[in-house]
């Protein structure tokens, strides 16, 4: 076999790299935190492409002291915002408590949205069996500024370090037992690394 020609050679470089950057132009990028989809009952929870820190914004827990979601950290955490004249929302309080009882690691942070007070939104959890859940409410609407939120409920799973990494616009069956072993799979690996 005769020896390649060094314009040969340099051609046959160029297209072996134009092959390799098309390739890896084509792939999707995927999110690192969980491999797989999420399952049907939270279908749609979607990744971001790129984590985001998210807002520092504030919202009155139940004894009326000012929080942000800073103050969860190391922790996964859920944050639902929602309305008590919002019909998915109110079926979804059971199941995020549901799913708050499942995984104590998770923090659920339902925060009321609509116009209601500390006391008037423990009352209305209750009623709707959700009792367990902690009171957050957010009357001056500054949450859905914060997250761009367009209707509700709108959930977002903000990591340990402090960032948005998906978001799911809509209800889901956050109470599934597809759903809780998903989050169980997430949270693996922060359990092992704390």
């Amino acid at each position: 076999m005769p020896f390649l020609r060094p314009r040969t050679l340099i051609a046959l470089a160029l297209l072996i790299s134009a092959v390799a950057g098309s390739v890896l132009y084509v792939i999707r990028t995927r999110p690192v935190h969980v491999a797989a989809v999420p399952p049907p009952a939270i279908a749609r929870l979607e990744w971001a492409t790129t984590p985001r820190p998210v807002p520092a914004v504030g919202f009155a827990a139940a004894d009326g002291k000012r929080s942000t979601l800073a103050s969860f950290a190391p922790h996964y955490v859920l944050l639902n915002l929602w309305a008590t004249w919002c019909a998915p929302c109110v079926r979804e309080l059971p199941q995020l408590s549901a799913l708050q009882s499942a995984l104590p690691g998770l923090k659920v942070v339902p925060v009321n949205v609509g116009r209601d007070n500390a006391a008037q939104t423990a009352a209305f959890l209750k009623a709707h069996g959700a009792a367990k859940l902690a009171v957050y409410v957010d009357t001056d609407a500054a949450l859905i500024r914060a997250f761009d939120a367009s209707g509700l409920p709108v959930s977002v799973l903000v990591d340990p370090k402090g960032r948005e990494i998906a978001r799911a616009l809509g209800p889901c069956d956050w109470a599934a037992p597809a759903a809780i072993g998903y989050f169980r799979r997430l949270m693996a690996p922060a359990a092992r690394n704390s």
